[in-house]
């Protein structure tokens, strides 16, 4: 099954091409959009959603074409905005069921799914306090409610974690984790924090400029590169000097060693060398590939300058 399909999918808006001949075919699950700031990816989310007419190409969301059944599309795809939208004095209860019963589900069951929908999301309690006293990770919650409010088949969310704090971020990933795990629910989620992305996504698609750079699952895009990081209990800079003397190509980012493993015999070098210094080994696991690399390319380890 195909979640999305699109075929040299182009957007222009003047002398500005936001999508540029852009074909992919999506599968279900938790889908990444990574991409700077300005790649494309909100324009990309419009048009999938019918809010935004293509300029040229097609595109396919669950099997309905988006420029002919755009509102059979939004009866099965939840969406939540990137920008906030919430009227201040109402209260999250009211906003939620208003926006079930505009997905199409009669009055009381609209309001059954707000209620087991803001619980999910951590705002029972605070369900009928007015929106506009509401921090901003309770809002962003009010905003993943809605988009799930009427059990959609996908759900697209746009920047979900813009202005939350570490704690809040976290909380919010694991949102996302629960919906596609427990809820069953396809999710397409954008971030330009690729490193969120690699936590919580199945298959992640790149763009940049418009157009399509990868799309992978984030297991292939985050492979082992072949080097060990070392961290020891201490300054590690006479562990690399002595492993450096002995034949090892060793690199250094800050109190971490990036040692190129040749063979299964650089792993006896690191414990001997760490006997005779008589230092700890505090760490010692295979160096990944990060998300970031598909825009900067790998850092490679070598004996030059530390950092």
């Amino acid at each position: 099954m195909t979640l999305i399909s699109a075929d040299r999918l182009t957007k222009r808006y003047g002398a500005v091409t936001a999508v540029e001949d852009l074909s992919v075919d999506i599968v279900p699950g938790i889908v990444g959009l990574v991409g700077a700031n300005g790649a494309g990816k909100s324009t990309l989310l419009k048009m999938l959603l019918g809010l935004a007419e293509p300029t040229s190409g097609s595109a396919a969301v669950l099997g309905l074409d988006v420029a002919t059944e755009p509102m059979a599309i939004r009866e099965r795809v939840g969406y939540m905005p990137e920008h906030d939208c919430l009227p201040p004095d109402v209260s999250a209860t009211e906003f939620v069921v208003h926006m079930g019963r505009m997905s199409g589900l009669p009055t009381t069951a609209a309001r059954e799914r707000a209620a087991d929908t803001l619980r999910h999301v951590g705002l029972y309690e605070e369900r009928y306090r007015p929106m506009g006293g509401y921090s901003t990770g309770m809002r962003q919650r009010v905003k993943l409610a809605q988009a799930l409010v009427h059990d959609p088949d996908l759900v697209m969310l746009d920047e979900p974690t813009n202005g939350l704090d570490p704690a809040g971020r976290e909380e919010m990933l694991g949102l996302i984790r629960r919906v596609g795990t427990e809820f069953g629910i396809s999710v397409l989620v954008t971030s330009h924090l690729l490193g969120e992305l690699e936590r919580v996504c199945d298959t992640v698609v790149v763009i940049d400029g418009g157009r399509l750079l990868r799309y992978s699952s984030t297991a292939d895009i985050t492979t082992t590169t072949g080097v060990l990081l070392v961290e020891v209990d201490g300054d590690p800079g006479p562990l690399a000097d002595l492993l450096r003397a002995g034949g090892t190509e060793v690199g250094r980012d800050g109190r971490l060693l990036q040692v190129r493993l040749d063979d299964e015999a650089v792993l006896d070098r690191i414990r001997d060398a760490a006997v005779e210094l008589g230092c700890g080994l505090v760490r010692l696991e295979p160096g990944r590939h990060r998300m970031a690399e598909m825009f900067t390319g790998p850092e490679e380890v070598s004996g030059g300058p530390e950092r």
